[in-house]
C-alpha cells in the first residue's frame, strides 16, 4: 500500500491530481521541482522556538524532541500557538524515546528504537503520547527510529516487531496522522519488506541519506529505487562510511561526505517527490548556523539550475522553482 491519507496530501501537493504511485511512475512527466527547504528545529523554550527557523529564511521545520516528557497537551498547545505566530509550518514531529539509546553497532541493537523487547512496551506508549501531541499541535506525522529491524525473516522477533510497528501506525491513523520511519539501522530492502508487512496507508519513510552511509546500509541514490514511493521527508545531511567495524561513520557538513547530492536530488525530482528537504547538522553553535546557511544556498542554487522557467530568476527562499 501507499500513503494516500488526508495528511499525505500536505506532503505531496504539487498542485496536480497524481497519486503517490502515479507520481513515482511518472516523475519525469510531472517534471517540476516542487520540494521545500526547511530545517530541523529542537523543541526548547517551552515551545517558543520558531524564530530561529525564520532567521534562516525558511518557513518550514521538522520539530525534534529528545525529551519524551514534552509529549503533553500543554506543550502541544504552546507549539501550535507559537508556530502559528511565527508563521512556521511543521512538517513532522521527531519523537524522542526514553533511554537507554546507544548509537553504535554493539549496544545499538539492544537499546535503539522499538525493536528491543526489554523497552518495547514503554516506548510504544511514549510514541502514542507523541501521536496525541502531534494531532493536538496539528503536525501531520511523527518520526522515529525503529531500531535494528531483523534482516532474517526467520528471526523469531521479526513478527513481533512488525506487529509493534503496526500497532503504532494504527494508533497514529486514528489520530489522523502519519507514522514515518527514519532510515539508519536497516537496509532499504528490510525497511521495504517491513512496511509492506505492516500494510498501513499512513506509514512512510523519513529518508536520511547520511544515516544509510554512516551505518553502512546502502547508497542513498539507489535506495530511492527501493523505498522511493514511501519517502515523505528527507534529511539533508552528509556522512562518511564506517572505517572501524565497531563504530558508526561520522556526520560531516554537506558536500564533505559520501552523499552524492546532485544525483540524489535529481533522483528525488525524477520520482516526483514534493516533500520537505530538512537540513540537519549534528553540531551546535556558530559553526552549525554557518553550515545550515551554506546548505540552504546550495539547495537554492540547485533548484535554480533544475527549473527551466527559472532561468535568469532567483528561486524564492523556500527553494521552489517557479512553474
Amino acid at each position: 500500500m501507499r500513503q494516500k491519507d488526508g495528511k499525505s496530501s500536505k506532503k505531496f501537493s504539487a498542485g496536480d491530481a497524481f497519486s503517490v504511485e502515479e507520481r513515482w511512475r511518472n516523475g519525469k512527466r510531472v517534471g517540476c521541482v516542487n520540494m521545500q527547504i526547511g530545517v530541523l528545529n529542537t523543541l526548547v523554550d517551552d515551545g517558543d522556538c520558531f524564530q530561529k527557523v525564520r532567521d534562516f529564511g525558511v518557513e518550514v521545520c521538522q520539530l525534534v524532541s529528545w525529551d519524551h516528557t514534552q509529549a503533553n497537551p500543554r506543550m502541544a498547545g504552546n507549539v501550535l500557538r507559537y508556530s502559528r505566530a511565527a508563521k512556521i509550518r511543521i512538517s513532522a514531529m521527531w519523537a524522542g524515546l526514553p533511554p537507554p539509546q546507544i548509537w553504535d553497532f554493539q549496544l545499538g541493537p539492544l537499546t535503539l528504537g522499538i525493536v528491543p523487547r526489554a523497552f518495547r512496551a514503554e516506548r510504544v506508549a511514549v510514541l502514542k503520547r507523541w501521536a496525541d501531541f502531534a494531532a493536538a499541535a496539528e503536525i501531520p506525522a511523527i518520526v522515529t527510529h525503529c531500531g535494528f529491524i531483523p534482516e532474517n525473516l526467520s528471526d523469531p522477533e521479526y513478527p513481533a516487531v512488525v506487529e509493534t510497528i503496526r500497532e503504532v501506525a494504527e494508533y497514529c491513523s486514528r489520530q489522523g496522522i502519519g507514522f514515518w520511519l527514519e532510515t539508519g539501522q536497516e537496509t532499504p530492502v528490510v525497511l521495504l519488506r517491513t512496511i509492506e508487512r505492516v500494510g498501513m496507508d499512513n506509514i512512510g519513510v523519513n529518508l536520511d541519506p547520511a544515516n544509510l552511509i554512516m551505518y553502512g546500509k546502502g547508497n542513498p541514490v539507489d535506495a530511492l529505487d527501493v523505498i522511493g514511493p514511501y519517502v515523505r521527508n528527507v534529511h539533508v545531511k552528509d556522512g562518511l562510511y564506517p572505517t572501524n567495524g565497531d563504530r558508526l561513520g561520522h556526520e560531516v557538513r554537506v558536500g564533505e561526505g559520501k552523499v552524492n547530492f546532485p544525483a540524489f536530488l535529481s533522483r528525488l525530482s525524477d520520482i516526483g517527490f514534493a516533500g520537505e528537504l530538512i537540513i540537519e547538522r549534528e553540531i551546535s553553535g556558530a559553526e552549525q548556523d554557518r553550515d545550515i546557511r551554506d546548505t540552504i544556498r546550495y539547495l537554492q542554487e540547485w533548484f535554480a539550475r533544475q527549473t527551466p522557467a527559472a532561468a535568469g530568476r532567483k528561486p524564492n527562499v523556500q527553494g521552489r522553482g517557479q512553474t
